[in-house]
């Protein structure tokens, strides 16, 4: 009798996209160039000295260009960053009050910054379903949330693990050819449990006349329990806007979405996620209010339990008060702080490699990891892998020695990129976005410290959203908020530089 050993699977070959330009120029430096020579020809034609004024001024603008960070920014980004953050400064922008109390209409407690012009309404699927509808005026946007379950790793089979990656990686190629589709992000939230839902279980089913050392040993439980245990959450939001030149009512467009989310769950139980299903607009907005003051978190589940609901509403989900500070973003009970991705893991990685980073880290109120999802539509994936392609051989041929070795491996990836992406597989573009929320601020630099541990472990690499706190805990919420729709520069500006 033989024995084989059960190897886990792998996966990788995401690749970041590569910027066209003469090396770290990009595009435009690349442009800019070649254009200033021949400027620079043309000149030294008529005199040497005028030449000279014409080199001086494009050497100090292209420089820049080629001087850059370790997540790939050059000094122009940098420098459009810090003005950024000096001119909202000084307009006031980073600090917020609502309420009764402030000079806003109304009174009541909205959502600051991006979520300014969001407004919720909500809707029934086809199962009669109540789901809540964010719809961002401003860019005529909408937004549905659906909540799941995910079936933990523990005790699964590695073969059932690579079924469910791929029935995963087939509901991302789908959301490629879901019409009218802008993003989509997948947010798990993770934070001590309160022990509510358990106390409201266990208390009132103890009999008067039990034991007193029963009840005693069934308290110590409950007071025990949430030291020991934790919640998780996970929604999808998947954000939908109207084609320029179109005018279709909210109603309308509502319709539509309704008739989509059946399918959006049946994929999702399909790849591992457990129970689903869309989440109501007091469900959204019992989310966000929580994010924004985790104090009030046992008291919206006791609510539940009691009552059935809070009946909140998106009007009253924001905090009282908010200060955005370089590193840190403080709200109501909360301080948050954000780390962006800036590499992917290379070469390939196991299912679990995010495992550590999901759980609950000791120490903090609450955290949130966000997965942000771009899906291209098929003809611009075909013309992006054909491209990557053409690249990586040009690479390959033209060094020597180790270059030469690690250009060969970009070509093999590429060439399974195109294979994968012609036999019908889709391409998306993908990033991570980390939120850790502690008591008060002194707590932000061990919290920065537990990152720092997390992210060695999951082979990855982030920065401190330094001077945009306020904007990346935002895209951390499962409200539709999709950051390369908010930058001063435009996206397709940005991969040329």
């Amino acid at each position: 009798m033989s024995t084989e050993a059960a190897v886990a699977p792998t996966y990788g070959n995401w690749r970041r996209p590569r910027r066209p330009g003469l090396g770290p120029l990009g595009l435009v430096g690349t442009f800019g160039v070649f254009g200033g020579l021949v400027i620079l020809l043309l000149v030294s034609l008529f005199s040497l000295i005028a030449a000279l004024f014409v080199l001086v001024p494009l050497v100090i603008v292209l420089v820049p260009l080629t001087v850059r960070t370790q997540d790939g920014r050059n000094l122009y980004q940098l420098v459009a960053l810090r003005i950024g953050w000096l001119r909202r400064k000084s307009k006031g922008s980073t600090l917020y009050v609502s309420g009764p109390l402030s000079q806003r209409p109304g009174g009541r407690f909205r959502p600051p910054g991006l979520l300014t012009k969001v407004t919720m309404t909500e809707g029934r699927d086809a199962y009669n379903r109540p789901f809540g509808v964010l719809r961002n005026r401003d860019r005529n946007q909408y937004t549905i949330v659906l909540g799941c379950e995910p079936d933990g790793g523990s005790l699964v089979d590695p073969d059932q693990v690579d079924v469910w990656v791929a029935a995963w990686g087939e509901w991302l190629a789908r959301l490629s050819h879901e019409p009218e589709l802008k993003g989509a992000a997948v947010i798990v939230e993770t934070a001590p449990d309160p022990g509510t839902r358990l106390a409201l279980e266990m208390l009132p089913r103890i009999h008067p006349n039990a034991p007193a050392a029963a009840r005693a040993v069934m308290q110590e439980v409950v007071d025990k329990y949430p030291s020991a245990s934790s919640e998780m959450h996970t929604y999808i939001a998947l954000t939908y806007g109207v084609p320029p030149g179109q005018k279709r009512k909210p109603e309308e467009f509502i319709t539509d979405l309704a008739i989509r989310i059946p399918g959006l769950l049946a994929g999702l139980v399909g790849a591992g996620g457990g129970s689903a299903e869309p989440l109501s607009a007091e469900r959204i907005a019992e989310v966000v209010r929580v994010a924004y003051d985790p104090a009030v978190a046992g008291d919206v589940l006791s609510a539940r339990a009691d009552e059935g609901g809070t009946g909140l509403e998106w009007e009253d989900a924001g905090p009282a008060a908010a200060v955005e500070t370089v590193g840190a973003y403080h709200h109501d009970s909360g301080v948050s702080r954000t780390w962006l991705l800036t590499l992917a893991p290379r070469g390939t990685v196991r299912s679990n490699v995010l495992r550590g980073m999901l759980e609950a880290a000791p120490g903090t109120r609450r955290k949130r990891v966000a997965l942000l999802y771009r899906p291209i539509d098929p003809a611009t994936s075909a013309r992006i892998v054909e491209a990557d392609r053409r690249a990586a051989q040009f690479m390959a041929s033209s060094g020597r020695g180790m270059v030469q070795a690690r250009a060969a491996s970009e070509v093999m990836a590429a060439e399974q990129t195109a294979a994968e992406e012609a036999s019908g597989a889709g391409l998306i573009e993908f990033s991570l976005m980390l939120t850790v929320t502690v008591d008060s601020k002194d707590q932000v630099a061990d919290a920065s410290v537990a990152v720092r541990n997390l992210q060695a472990a999951a082979r990855l690499s982030f920065r401190p959203a330094d001077r945009m706190q306020a904007a990346a805990f935002t895209c951390t919420l499962p409200v539709g908020i999709l950051p390369w729709q908010h930058v001063l520069i435009p996206h397709e500006l940005q991969e040329a530089l």
